[in-house]
């Protein structure tokens, strides 16, 4: 497979399929607003290079496990791809030239470079939203293979995967349904919301608005009208002094949920904005 270098462009992902938006490439455009002289097609050949070394190592009577061991093998110990446990918050994290740059990533930024990697080599790896720590998956023939990209891309055991996601209801360990739920794979899309909204959170509990406001408005690149993510920008701009577009993102906001718990504050806000905006008039 050929790189190819031209990335997607924000105003058009709205309208695509998320069977045709690009993970990796648009992964690549999200780094590419913190670094805008990033040469995308380096990542991409690289990306592609990873695949050509793994095709010509791979023998073809190789099964399942055995191809897996070899991928995380050349990722993760070759290559030196890790967790940042140390950092965890450390939005370059986030952003894919800086995890190829640095072999550090978060779960979900390491998944898209497995994901990317693996398809390469003809394994369709798909992503899992799952709760507090994304995961990969991979279809076999009796059902579902779990792999935790943070950890070096082992195995997850089912035993291990109620264990995780109990915390995050309420206690309860998940039924066979809930957990079949939770283990469906996740869209492009949805990972590349899931990214953003970590870069939102850690911009956000750094103070930093204008960045806060940039990963708003990509989620809503992604999926306009998304009511959380206006009210997100909304906030972000009000901080910023951007009345204008705070008070049409909280207008949009409450239109969309006019019975939100937050409904009463987000019209407080927009009074007080048209106060601010009167007295400035």
């Amino acid at each position: 497979m050929t790189a190819v270098a031209e990335l997607p462009e924000w105003g058009r992902l709205a309208a695509m399929a998320d069977s045709d938006l690009p993970l990796l490439e648009t992964a690549l455009l999200i780094a590419r607003d913190e670094y805008p002289e990033l040469e995308t097609a380096d990542y991409l050949s690289m990306v592609d290079s990873y695949g050509r070394r793994l095709n010509a190592s791979l023998s073809d009577g190789l099964d399942i496990p055995s191809k897996l061991t070899a991928i995380n093998h050349f990722l993760y110990k070759e290559l030196g791809f890790s967790g940042n446990a140390r950092n965890y918050e450390d939005p370059r994290n986030s952003y894919l030239n800086q995890v190829f740059d640095r072999r550090l990533g978060i779960p979900i930024s390491l998944a898209v470079i497995h994901i990317a990697v693996m398809h390469r080599v003809g394994l369709p790896l798909e992503g899992i939203s799952f709760p507090g720590h994304f995961l990969v998956r991979l279809p076999v023939d009796d059902g579902i293979l779990v792999l935790d990209p943070f950890n070096q891309g082992r195995p997850v055991s089912i035993e291990e995967l109620r264990e995780r996601v109990t915390p995050h209801l309420d206690g309860q360990p998940p039924s066979d349904s809930q957990l079949f739920q939770i283990l469906a794979p996740a869209s492009a899309r949805t990972i590349l919301m899931r990214m953003l909204r970590n870069l939102q959170t850690i911009y956000l509990h750094q103070g930093d608005h204008e960045r806060v406001a940039r990963s708003a408005d990509r989620i809503l690149k992604l999926s306009p009208d998304l009511p959380d993510a206006l009210r997100d920008r909304g906030l972000a701009y009000a901080e910023i002094g951007y009345r204008k577009g705070a008070d049409a993102d909280f207008m949009r906001y409450l239109q969309l949920r006019p019975e939100a718990d937050d409904a009463d504050t987000i019209r407080g806000l927009l009074i007080e904005g048209a106060s601010v905006q009167k007295r400035l008039n």
